[in-house]
């Protein structure tokens, strides 16, 4: 045989034998193409909102909402490929309700990540200058995920709050009103459990004692807190009207405060208290009871309570509005001068016209 012919069939078998390795390599390289661009839509940037967002996965656990939600305002750059991740991940069948946040840079699984393992951002409450319970409960429901008529279950349900050692009536006084950090989908029970774990945190042994030397309870403090706080818009004022409530009490006198006749009342916009009101049948009514009422008037200032256990000693028994309607008062340590407060400030009252 020719040797170039021999040489021709060694060069076929040679092609005939790269044909297959090519085609393998290709698949295999079409393949690793797919799968490096699979790894890039899941680990790559997604989202770039210019600031940290967050978002809100309700107990309805909607999530189209959730999708539209990322579109438009969490700047999700590629939402087909976080929708399909979440659904590889089964994410939309096992949502957990919360807070969560979205960072510049985040990917669709640092995203998923988080929404999957439930871990939520805080939240800060605040809920400062309450008056009644259904406010508070007002306030509390606008800024976490639990409704106001969950609150008010447990809030008007005498056995619960006996449970943590208050009435309906003194409940309020559990509430001390300051800015905390917890979870948006914290449960009613929860909640308070923690309001009541921060009132013992504030009641301390050194505080407990103060009011022991006063002849006071912390509740009582509390409402007296609530009727000091009523009484002035000028919280320099607060250690004196303290000092003068006390001074009542410890003399055996009735308070005959203004502002448990507008709660009393259920009207806290009088202007001027007439001797009709002084009649309302109510406990809270300390013209015609003495004492404190059987609750606060409202949820106490950390400040007003400082100024019921720090109060000012003096000789002070009565008080009036002062007839400049500053919001401050002219103080009194005899009935005929203050007589003469009330004389000028119901002159005062009647050259505005105010009935």
């Amino acid at each position: 045989m020719p040797a170039n012919r021999r040489t021709d069939r060694m060069i076929d078998r040679r092609k005939s034998k790269k044909g297959p390795v090519i085609g393998i390599l290709t698949a295999l390289l079409a393949i690793f193409s797919v799968a490096l661009a699979g790894v890039y839509l899941v680990v790559s940037p997604n989202f770039t909102p210019a600031q940290t967002y967050y978002i809100y996965v309700y107990p309805d656990r909607d999530f189209g909402r959730l999708l539209r939600e990322l579109e438009d305002s969490a700047y999700c750059r590629r939402l087909w490929s976080f929708t399909a991740v979440a659904e590889y991940l089964k994410y939309p069948e096992n949502m957990k309700t919360g807070r969560y946040a979205i960072t510049y840079g985040m990917s669709n699984l640092d995203l998923l990540k988080t929404l999957r393992r439930g871990t939520q951002e805080p939240v800060r409450i605040t809920f400062n200058n309450v008056r009644l319970i259904g406010d508070l409960a007002d306030r509390l429901s606008a800024q976490l995920m639990i409704g106001r008529d969950e609150l008010m279950a447990l809030l008007d349900n005498p056995a619960y709050c006996e449970s943590m050692g208050f009435t309906t009536q003194t409940i309020p006084c559990m509430f001390i009103p300051n800015t905390y950090e917890t979870y948006w989908n914290v449960s009613a029970e929860n909640l308070l459990l923690r309001m009541k774990r921060e009132h013992s945190a504030f009641w301390t042994n050194a505080r407990e004692l103060q009011a022991q030397k006063i002849g006071l309870s912390p509740l009582q403090v509390s409402i007296l807190a609530s009727i000091v706080e009523e009484e002035s818009a000028a919280t320099g004022e607060y250690p004196v009207i303290a000092g003068l409530y006390i001074n009542r009490l410890h003399r055996g006198m009735p308070l005959q405060a203004d502002p448990t006749v507008k709660f009393a009342l259920g009207d806290f916009t009088l202007q001027r208290i007439l001797y009709e009101h002084l009649t309302v049948d109510s406990p809270y009514n300390t013209y015609l009871h003495t004492g404190l009422p059987p609750g606060p008037l409202r949820i106490p200032s950390i400040t007003a309570l400082e100024s019921v256990l720090n109060y000012r000693k003096h000789s002070y028994l009565y008080m009036c509005a002062s007839e400049d309607f500053s919001g401050r008062h002219n103080f009194a340590a005899t009935l005929a001068e203050h007589n003469l407060n009330a004389d000028r400030y119901r002159d005062a009252l009647n050259r505005r016209g105010i009935r």
